[in-house]
This record gives C-alpha cells, structure tokens and sequence, in this order.
C-alpha cells in the first residue's frame, strides 16, 4: 500500500489518489533486465490532491500538461536505476517537486519606464546617425 506524499504544510496527496504500475525497463539492468520489473508508473488523481488552492490547481495543470492522460491523472514514469523501490522513491520525489513548483505563486511584473539619461541618450545617437547620413549625402551631391 502506497502511503501519502506530503509536499507542503498544509498539501498532501492521499494514498488514495495514488495509483502505482510497474514494468520492465529499458537500459540499465544487466541480467535482470528481461526479468524484473524496475520502471514504475506513478499516476495521480489531481482532483483528490488536498490542500491546493484553484491558482494553484490551475498553475499544476498547465505545468503538467504534457504529463496527463486521458482521464486526466498526471503520469511520472521513473527507470533511471535498477532497482524499483528506488524508481519509486525517485518518482515521488518528481511528483513532490512539481507540486512544490505549481505552489509557488509568479512575481507579478511591475512595468518600469526608462530614465531620463537613457531618453537622452538614444536621442542623441539618432541625431548622430541622422547627422552622419546628412553629411554623405551632400558629400555625394558635390561628388557628381
């Protein structure tokens, strides 16, 4: 039986909304490779994870997009070793880290306006350039 991810404070994914497959992986595996089941597959039922707020919800969502399937459970899949206690303590781990990042609320944007030096500056080198482009074109005026 799977027990509860605690990410935060107050968020917890129940056991409940956990569902947990295992297969066998590609890659590392030496002899076992062909017979032990060491990829796991960790689904979660989003909808059952307690403690998240709609922002929240909604920033997780967009986060894991790519990651849900058709009934809309997030998939992390793990088979970076060997063993599978370890995939699924790797795969916690994810899911833990991603939930963490959906809490975390954007620093909102606070538009800024150049300085006045700055403002001066651009429109000093437009008058240069302006002024440079004069000069060849009566250079090229006397040229012909």
């Amino acid at each position: 039986m799977q027990e509860p991810i605690f990410v935060g404070p107050a968020v917890v994914i129940p056991a409940a909304a956990l569902s947990l497959r295992t297969a066998r992986a590609s890659g590392p595996g030496g002899q076992n490779v062909n017979k032990v089941a060491s990829k796991v597959d960790l689904r979660v039922d989003l909808s059952r994870v307690l403690g998240l707020d709609a922002a929240a919800r909604d920033r997780l969502t967009r986060l894991a997009a790519r990651r849900l399937d058709a009934e809309g459970h997030l998939v992390v899949v793990s088979q970076r070793t060997r063993d599978q206690r370890r995939n699924l303590q790797d795969a916690r781990a994810r899911l833990r880290d991603l939930i963490a990042r959906a809490l975390e609320a954007p620093v909102a944007r606070r538009p800024t306006r150049p300085s006045a030096a700055s403002r001066q500056s651009r429109l000093d080198a437009k008058r240069r350039a302006a002024s440079r482009k004069s000069e060849r074109r009566r250079a090229s005026a006397e040229d012909d």
